[in-house]
């Protein structure tokens, strides 16, 4: 199952600063497909946790954003229109504390879909 997923309302950032990503949650793994204002990985690691969906650099398990309350592996979810808290989890270094958002769940396509250029690079042969 991948699940496009938009990202925005960081106004203390920019009032215009968005992302779009695919999780996708076979692989535990995400892609950033379009942004502005957000500085990130083009992709990385998904895990679990009691909050929500962490979504990590691809290197480590730093958490980058929190999405408070998206379940993945929830029977009965993630679904179209479903929202919530995004909390980026920002360095100190870039703004002094985490900065709150918003994640709106815009697709969800339970096919599996074979990519024809990967950009997880781990999965190059």
């Amino acid at each position: 199952m991948r699940i496009t997923l938009h990202l925005g309302t960081f106004d203390r950032l920019d009032p215009s600063a968005y992302a779009i990503l695919w999780l996708d949650n076979d692989t535990h793994k995400w892609s950033r497909e379009g942004h502005a204002g957000l500085q990130f990985p083009d992709w990385g690691k998904l895990r679990v946790d009691e909050r929500g969906t962490v979504v990590c650099d691809q290197h480590d398990a730093r958490p980058l954003f929190i999405l408070d309350g998206l379940a993945m592996e929830a029977q009965t979810g993630p679904f179209e229109g479903e929202s919530g808290e995004a909390l980026w989890c920002c360095t100190e270094r870039e703004s002094g504390s985490s900065v709150v958002g918003h994640w709106h769940v815009q697709c969800v396509d339970k096919d599996s879909v074979l990519a024809e250029h990967s950009v997880f690079a781990e999965d190059e042969i």
